[in-house]
C-alpha cells in the first residue's frame, strides 16, 4: 500500500469517526433513557355507596384449568390466534335470605326445613395463574384477540360448572354444613327440603 493510499484511507477515517462518535453517544443515550422510570401518582377518592346484606352461603368451589385456542377470522389477512392457559373457579351457593318463618317445621327434635335451590353464585377467571402461552399473526389486533379469548374462556367457566354437577355438590354440602349448626340446638334429625 503507497503512502498516498494510506493518507486518503486516515483521511477517510478522520472524517468517518465524529459521525462514528456522535452515533455511539445517540445509542447510550437513548439506551440509558429508557432505563429511567416514569413515577406516576394516583389519587382515590371513594364514595360508599350501598351496603346490602346477602344470606348468600357459599358451599362449593370448582377450580378449573383451560387450554384456550381464540382465533380471529379475518377476510384478507392471515387469521390471528391466541392460545392461552387459563385458571379459573365457580362457587355454589344457597341464598339463606329467603327462607323464610313458614318454610321450617318443627316437631319434637326433628327439623324439616325448605332451602332455596342451589345457584351458581359466581365464575371467574384466576388472572394471576393464567398466561397467554402464544399468539400469531395478531400484531395489530393482540389486545382484542386476548381479550375476546379471555372472555370466552370465562363464558365456559360457567357452562363447564353447571356440566360438572356444582348445582348438585351445592345441595350436599349445603347439608353437611348445616346438620351440626342444627344439632347444636339439639335437633336429632334434620330434613332438607328444596324449593
Amino acid at each position: 500500500m503507497s503512502y498516498a493510499e494510506k493518507k486518503k484511507n486516515r483521511s477517510d477515517f478522520v472524517r468517518i469517526f465524529p459521525w462514528l462518535v456522535v452515533l455511539i453517544l445517540g445509542l447510550v443515550t437513548m439506551r440509558n433513557c429508557g432505563k429511567n422510570e416514569v413515577k406516576s401518582t394516583t389519587v382515590h377518592n371513594v364514595i360508599l355507596e350501598k351496603v346490602e346484606s346477602l344470606g348468600k352461603l357459599e358451599l362449593v368451589r370448582y377450580k378449573f384449568k383451560d387450554i384456550v385456542e381464540h382465533e380471529m377470522i379475518s377476510q384478507w389477512l392471515p387469521d390471528p390466534k391466541a392460545l392461552l392457559i387459563v385458571s379459573g373457579e365457580a362457587v355454589g351457593c344457597i341464598d339463606l335470605g329467603k327462607v323464610k318463618k313458614e318454610d321450617i317445621t318443627v316437631v319434637d327434635t326433628i327439623l324439616t326445613i325448605r332451602l332455596p335451590n342451589p345457584e351458581l353464585c359466581y365464575y371467574k377467571i384466576d388472572h394471576k395463574n393464567s398466561k397467554v402461552y402464544q399468539t400469531n399473526y395478531a400484531f395489530l389486533v393482540e389486545a382484542q384477540l386476548v381479550d375476546e379469548a379471555y372472555k370466552k374462556a370465562e363464558e365456559e367457566l360457567g357452562k363447564n360448572a353447571l356440566k360438572a354437577g356444582i348445582l348438585e355438590q351445592t345441595k350436599v354440602s349445603a347439608e353437611k354444613v348445616l346438620t351440626p349448626f342444627f344439632a347444636a340446638f339439639g335437633y336429632k334429625k334434620v330434613i332438607y327440603e328444596f324449593k
